[in-house]
């Protein structure tokens, strides 16, 4: 496999094996940041307290809390087809997610550093039977050591953004070999799929979004209601997935409509929850009154 294999995913290969020696380091830190659940960093080194079931074992990883809960409608139908399902992604907070609202039967594990090392031990551990990789978090040694072991594989709600497809279209030749280990890829609109085809995916469908086939989250219905009563007839502008930079554009954007609309209110959803605190206080200090939930 190694020969066939493009100059940068060579190298990519020894270099992330040759960084085993430093995962202690980036685990270490990564705790320090609150990025690691210190009761499971030996997930990050494919190293798991878990028992693999018997019988057939589907894989899906997702990113993070996005990618995971726009699983849930697919890990329903498989779990009704009495298939065992173990999720995989790469964040505390995806994590917490799949504990509050997944069935408890999911089994639920950190994606594993991407070493051929750590990914092997993971592999051998949990032997899946189909791999399902969400959206477009593609990591070369997990999709080559899964492939050369004839794991049967596929990216599902595939997306490839406006941003994304010119840089990798710069390194075609190693998104093509990485693509063309799926055996198919289901993506998410007509756009998505004619650049997956120019990148290299041998096989591409159009199925849709799957985020858009997600049930509403369970909420408490007396407070979902107490809620719905202070905002109903109000404008609502909601912004999710916020990221740092962003939120001081949204003000300016709210005082501008607000001269419209006087009884607006915005909603901020940032991509990181634990920055909300943070934000209320930027508002604050802007000279509006904010209100954090």
């Amino acid at each position: 496999m190694a020969n066939s294999l493009p100059m940068t995913l060579r190298i990519y290969r020894k270099l992330s094996f040759a960084m085993v020696p430093l995962a202690p380091a980036l685990i270490k830190r990564r705790l320090k940041l609150g990025k690691e659940d210190p009761a499971r960093v030996g997930e990050r080194r494919g190293v798991s307290k878990d028992v693999r079931p018997r019988g057939p074992l589907v894989w899906i990883h997702g990113a993070s809390v996005g990618e995971v809960l726009a699983a849930a409608a697919l890990i329903e139908k498989l779990r009704e087809l009495n298939l065992h399902i173990l999720l995989t992604s790469g964040t505390v907070t995806s994590a917490a997610i799949v504990a509050r609202r997944f069935p408890p039967d999911i089994i639920h594990q950190y994606v594993p550093y991407d070493s051929p090392r750590f990914v092997a031990r993971f592999l051998d551990h949990w032997r899946p039977s189909l791999a399902l990789f969400i959206e477009s978090d593609l990591w070369p040694n997990l999709i080559l050591s899964s492939a050369a072991r004839r794991l049967p594989m596929v990216l599902i709600n595939g997306r490839m953004s406006h941003r994304s497809f010119p840089r990798w279209r710069r390194v075609s030749s190693t998104i093509s070999a990485l693509l063309g280990k799926f055996d198919i890829c289901l993506a998410q609109s007509a756009v998505d799929a004619e650049r997956f085809a120019a990148l290299g995916s041998p096989n591409v469908v159009t199925t849709g979004n799957l985020k858009l086939d997600v049930p509403a989250p369970p909420a408490d219905p007396l407070k979902l209601e107490r809620l719905t009563s202070v905002t109903r007839g109000r404008p609502i502008v909601v912004a999710a997935s916020t990221h740092p930079g962003e939120e001081e554009i949204l003000l300016d954007v709210h005082r501008t409509l607000c001269g419209f609309f006087p009884s607006l209110l915005t909603v901020i959803v940032p991509r990181h929850p634990d920055r909300g605190a943070a934000i209320a206080r930027m508002i604050a200090a802007s000279g509006l009154k904010p209100a954090l939930r």
